[in-house]
């Protein structure tokens, strides 16, 4: 399938490893230009050096995206580099897992707050390339009851309601907003590689709950996002996708 992203220029928040790194690879694959960020120097420098190989054009910035005068100095940066914007991908996440202040503070900061602004610096951008695709990227347990990440999961659910009122209220500049929630993907330095050596029960807790047997891989997650940013999902908007392998079955 011709995805028509050759060209097109995208950005990847939180694109230095696991599923931001693999989707700023598809896009790149695809033949799109990327830009993507991290606070991580170390991090960004090889995940730049890997999305060069698809030989795109590949721009990368430190920045932490819950500063919201760094993040709309990214925005800017990395639209003047590209040439243009496309697609935005709102990919950051703090993983806020306590239920405490910080919990909360980290979730709504990065998760929430950053994909907010992020798409108010970007429509702009996008209505003057003549439209264009937002993703953001929650989680299934945005779906329901969550003991274990009360402020992850109740923050995620809220991207998904905002994809929906987004979706909305940009469908008059042509931008579509659709919003990805994955199940438990498996990555070295993820959260379930770190289950694995330090939390083996829930580990295979979660393993037995999938249906297929397995865990996700950053790129499931990434050829989903990726369609949905392109052309190929030119009339869908507003939708929420779980990628899980039926683990909410």
């Amino acid at each position: 399938m011709e995805l028509g992203l050759k060209g097109k220029s995208a950005i990847v928040t939180g694109g230095s490893r696991g599923i931001g790194l693999a989707i700023a690879e598809t896009l790149a694959r695809e033949g799109a230009n990327v830009s993507i960020c991290a606070r991580n120097a170390e991090q960004l420098e090889k995940a730049s050096s890997a999305i060069s190989k698809h030989g795109s054009k590949v721009h990368s910035e430190v920045c932490d995206v819950a500063s919201p005068e760094a993040l709309e100095a990214y925005i800017q940066g990395a639209h003047t580099a590209l040439g243009g914007l496309d697609v935005l991908v709102n990919n950051a996440s703090a993983f806020g897992r306590s239920d405490d202040e910080n919990g909360w503070r980290t979730s709504i900061d990065v998760d929430l707050m950053a994909s907010v602004r992020a798409s108010w610096a970007a429509t702009p951008m996008l209505e003057a390339a003549g439209g264009g695709a937002i993703v953001h990227i929650s989680s299934i347990s945005g779906f329901g009851a969550s003991t274990r990440t009360p402020p992850y999961a109740a923050i995620k659910a809220t991207l998904m309601q905002y994809t929906q009122t987004q979706a909305l209220d940009l469908a008059a500049k042509n931008i579509r907003v659709n919003c990805v929630a994955p199940g438990s993907i498996y990555f070295k330095g993820g959260t379930w590689d770190d289950a694995e050596q330090n939390n083996k029960p829930l580990f295979d807790g979660i393993l037995k709950s999938i249906p297929h047997g397995r865990f996700g891989t950053p790129e499931e997650v990434a050829d989903l996002t990726v369609y949905l940013a392109s052309d190929a999902a030119r009339w869908v908007t507003g939708q929420t996708v779980a990628v899980d392998g039926g683990q909410m079955l």
